[in-house]
């Protein structure tokens, strides 16, 4: 169709895969929460066709110890401590309290019904950069507490949390969370982000090491316009046959386009942070889901802006398109009211 919205390239972000991926872990041949692809062997079964190559966060280096200390993987409870275990990233609020992605603990069974995980099939590691047997502390989950209004079918609300039956062993450190008028000064365009993950790497690697990869904020809607842009080109293909077969006039079919790009809902709501560059291929990748995102301040801090949500699905339809601009972090000071209601209802 001529009546595109402004093209992507005017924006300079790319719209070269058109999905939404939640976590990144859909697969056209694998189950889509990140727990089920890693309790179902998935991480080791990619591996096994991987290319060889360096394992980082997508475009990023692997992590100095002791960097992140707030960084927390979830594993498969049961499973000794390794890449093939670890499912998700989150982030220690405080020091029985992990921040994560609500996709993290809540899928669907065999019939399709979603539902939270049993905290009894998880556990989390803290204290360390490395998924090893022997390293960090293995802390069993005493609770979950996912956002009332997420769904397992969408990407909005995006956010959970985890309560540890204790606090950690050995070194740890907790990391702030933005209130609304802090998080409306961070989600500016160009603030630079840093996210960080043991998740899948270029060609499918599953890196030992934590990565990290320094990106920064994009416009909320420019992101939009390069999704909206990228699925229109590809809805068009289709559309343009209906409308032969149908034997629309040339107007009509221009009004039903416009129609129906005026009713395709925005990839971003404003529950969503935009994070990554211009020239592409620095993001988030499978496995990273529910890590922290976070923004250095300028006293040497950091505070946590978001938690890695979804990213743009491959052109194979499999696993994290890595050339991608930008990937959907879920804007935390949007639920700093949520997450003080949880916490003080569950001492």
């Amino acid at each position: 169709m001529k009546r595109l919205i402004a093209t992507a390239c005017v924006l300079g972000l790319s719209g070269a895969a058109t999905a939404q991926t939640p976590g990144f872990d859909a697969d056209a041949t694998g189950p889509a929460s990140p727990f089920a692809f890693a309790a179902s062997g998935g991480k080791a079964a990619r591996q096994a066709t991987a290319p060889t190559g360096g394992a980082k966060v997508i475009g990023g280096e692997e992590a100095q110890p002791g960097a992140w200390p707030w960084q927390v993987a979830l594993l498969v409870a049961g499973r000794p401590v390794g890449p093939d275990s670890q499912f998700c990233g989150g982030s220690l609020v405080l020091d029985r309290w992990v921040l994560t992605a609500a996709h993290c603990v809540h899928m669907a069974d065999d019939t399709g019904q979603y539902a939270d995980i049993d905290p009894a099939a998880i556990t989390v590691l803290t204290g360390t950069e490395v998924l090893a047997p022997g390293q960090g502390d293995v802390i069993p989950v005493d609770a979950i507490f996912r956002h009332p209004a997420y769904v397992g079918t969408a990407f909005d609300n995006d956010i959970a949390l985890i309560r540890l039956a204790r606090p950690p062993q050995g070194a740890y450190a907790t990391v702030d969370v933005p209130d609304a008028d802090f998080g409306d000064q961070l989600d500016t365009p160009g603030v630079i982000t840093i996210v960080t993950g043991w998740g899948l790497t270029e060609g499918g690697a599953r890196p030992e090491t934590l990565r990290q990869t320094r990106i920064e904020m994009l416009d909320r809607n420019q992101c939009n316009d390069a999704m909206l842009e990228a699925r229109a080109e590809e809805a068009a293909k289709g559309f343009v046959y209906a409308t032969q077969v149908f034997g629309l006039a040339e107007q009509d079919a221009y009004d039903a386009w416009d129609a129906l790009l005026a009713r395709a809902p925005a990839a971003l709501s404003a529950n969503m942070l935009c994070s990554g560059t211009y020239e592409g291929g620095k993001t988030a990748c499978s496995g990273d889901s529910g890590g922290p995102l976070v923004v250095p301040l300028a006293d040497g801090t950091y505070v946590q802006a978001g938690v890695v949500s979804w990213g743009l699905s491959a052109q194979n339809g499999k696993g994290c398109e890595e050339t991608a601009n930008f990937s959907a972090y879920t804007r935390i000071s949007n639920f700093l009211p949520w997450l003080n209601q949880v916490i003080a209802e569950n001492p």
